[in-house]
């Protein structure tokens, strides 16, 4: 039963992450393509999914949550995997891989927008240079 609780908190996990990376697809692709260029773009693009991806199912599949159905401390027994469970740990599987991309997607557009920034004050300096010749 352990077997099948990490198998599908693994599937919840990955298919959480995949359904996420393809929402963002396209604003990083756009955000991307204008801080770092059409050529570096689809690489990065392709670096940034994948980091979704790992960091979805590092943060989904939780395995020190999942030791207390295998392990018995000393306070207590091992815990039964019933129904409630199954539905409690696939829930929080859900929260925590969301939650995860979450964070890292903030953290990746904080630095797009200083990245856009920089980028932008380079154009406007170059491009009043070009007008002042």
């Amino acid at each position: 039963m352990f077997f099948a609780l990490l198998v599908a908190t693994l599937v919840v996990a990955l298919a959480t992450a995949y359904v996420t990376a393809r929402f963002f697809d396209s604003a990083v692709q756009k955000i991307l393509a204008r801080i770092v260029g059409d050529d570096l773009a689809d690489a990065w693009r392709k670096y940034l999914r994948f980091a979704i991806l790992v960091v979805g199912v590092s943060g989904g599949v939780r395995l020190w949550e999942l030791e207390k159905y295998v392990t018995a401390s000393r306070e207590s027994a091992t815990l039964e995997l019933n129904g409630m469970r199954w539905t409690l740990e696939i829930y929080r599987t859900l929260i925590e891989t969301l939650q995860s991309i979450a964070w890292m997607m903030l953290l990746f557009f904080l630095a797009a927008m200083i990245a856009y920034v920089i980028v932008r004050a380079i154009e406007i300096k170059h491009h009043d240079k070009h007008l002042g010749e």
